[in-house]
């Protein structure tokens, strides 16, 4: 059997495809209107029309890659930064040091571990929406993990796939229940407990699921060199202050409207100031933060080379026509079955899609009217959203994020595939109950 092309063959690929698309799928636009006092961009519902534009050359196709990086540079560079921090925090010796004590205190308690990691990643995805975050925690989740005795496939599953899990049935995800609820008009935070209840049964599924899975799966525990070295001083001051800079993130992303360059510089005092308390000198801390880009520069590459895919699919003018096909029909079914068709619809756009946040803004306008139309909640309309589009952030091709972690977690895309299937079945049967339910229960 031939090797299954990896992550950077893959992106490639879809990219050739999605240029090879805007040859083959109607060119079409909604009209929009934009507001000169807040900025934003509404679409007209009703008004998609098939046009007759130029399509993207060959070279147009290849230009796409650069800027599609460039586009996300801001998010390259968090994942630079952060590698480099945390290459130097492991070169210190505190990551080890605070691992080894970890593994004392879990002695025996490995599924308490799974747990615990699960809701702490959980956590991530409910506040803030996290994924790009794991790619550079990923190297030593995965040091973690087989010091537990447990696979990559464990280790991706509890750290990223969580924090997929908790930003799908968040209550409070910024970049997708917020941005959908102001799209459509609902009050910011709106029906939050229904969404509560619904995050707690996922979270015993999810979590049940993975410690079957883990406990028949297990792999002989790998002692690290120095494992009964426990904290020294120096490596309890940084430790400290690393558990500092991620709380004063979440406070900074929550509270004052951070973004990803702030993220970047609180990581990058973090690995300056930790190589200095780890006495290693400022020439050899900006040699292991450089080591440190070294690690991570292909997982940054696939997130750069993944927003080409979507360039391409917008500029070849095909993205509305998507929309269109996919929603248009709705409108002459029931609204429980309009529903759950519509989570269906959100999960096949989000290929082309892969930003829920940027799909929120794209279909939020043409499907809150349709929403109205048939005779179904607002609030319904956006739980569709939120549950199709974000669950598959566990399954695209397209997710940079989640095609980085895989390739620094060496499994092959079909391997992961295999194993996520069936748990995102799962989840996807659940969130259509949840979305029938707010239908018979008039959720608004």
């Amino acid at each position: 059997m031939k090797k299954f092309p990896n992550a950077f063959v893959i992106i490639i690929a879809t990219i050739v495809f999605g240029w090879v698309l805007t040859f083959v799928v109607p060119q079409g636009t909604f009209e929009r209107i934009s507001e000169s006092e807040t900025g934003k961009t509404t679409v007209v519902q009703g008004s998609y029309q098939q046009i007759d534009a130029d399509h993207l050359s060959l070279f147009d196709m290849l230009v796409a890659i650069p800027r599609g990086l460039a586009g996300r540079a801001d998010t390259i560079v968090l994942i630079l930064l952060l590698g480099g921090c945390f290459y130097v925090i492991e070169k210190t010796g505190a990551l080890n040091q605070g691992l080894n004590q970890l593994m004392n205190i879990l002695e025996g308690k490995e599924v308490l571990a799974l747990v615990f990691i699960s809701l702490l990643f959980m956590t991530g995805g409910v506040m803030i929406g996290m994924q790009e975050e794991v790619i550079a925690m990923t190297p030593i989740l995965l040091l973690f993990g087989r010091s537990l005795g447990y696979n990559a496939l464990t280790v991706v599953y509890i750290s990223y796939g969580s924090t997929v899990v908790g930003s799908a049935f968040s209550p409070f995800n910024p970049f997708a229940v917020i941005i959908a609820q102001k799209e459509a008009d609902l009050e910011l935070l709106s029906g939050s407990l229904f969404r509560i209840i619904i995050l707690l049964i996922v979270s015993i599924v999810w979590i049940a699921y993975i410690i079957r899975y883990a406990n028949r799966n297990r792999i002989e525990k790998v002692k690290e060199t120095g494992a009964d070295q426990l904290l020294t001083f120096r490596s309890k001051i940084i430790v400290f202050l690393l558990v500092s800079t991620f709380l004063g993130v979440t406070y900074g992303l929550l509270e004052l409207d951070w973004g990803f360059n702030e993220i970047s510089a609180s990581f990058f005092g973090l690995g300056i100031v930790s190589g200095l308390i780890g006495k290693l000198g400022i020439n050899k801390t900006t040699e292991f933060y450089i080591d440190g880009f070294k690690e991570m520069i292909f997982a940054a590459m696939i997130i750069g080379l993944a927003n080409s895919i979507s360039l391409i699919l917008k500029e070849g003018m095909i993205i509305d026509t998507i929309v269109h096909g996919l929603f248009g029909p709705l409108q002459n079914l029931s609204p429980g079955t309009s529903a759950v068709l519509m989570m269906i619809s959100h999960s096949v756009l989000h290929f082309p899609i892969p930003s829920y946040s940027g799909q929120a803004v794209l279909t939020m306008p043409v499907l809150v009217p349709l929403s109205d139309l048939i005779g179904l909640s607002r609030q319904v309309c956006v739980l569709s959203y939120q549950y199709g589009a974000v669950i598959m952030d566990m399954i695209i091709p397209t997710n940079g994020a989640l095609m980085a972690v895989l390739a620094i977690s060496s499994i092959a895309y079909d391997k992961w595939l295999k194993f996520i299937t069936k748990a995102a079945l799962i989840l996807f049967v659940i969130a259509a109950i949840a979305i029938l339910t707010a239908v018979a229960i008039g959720y608004n």
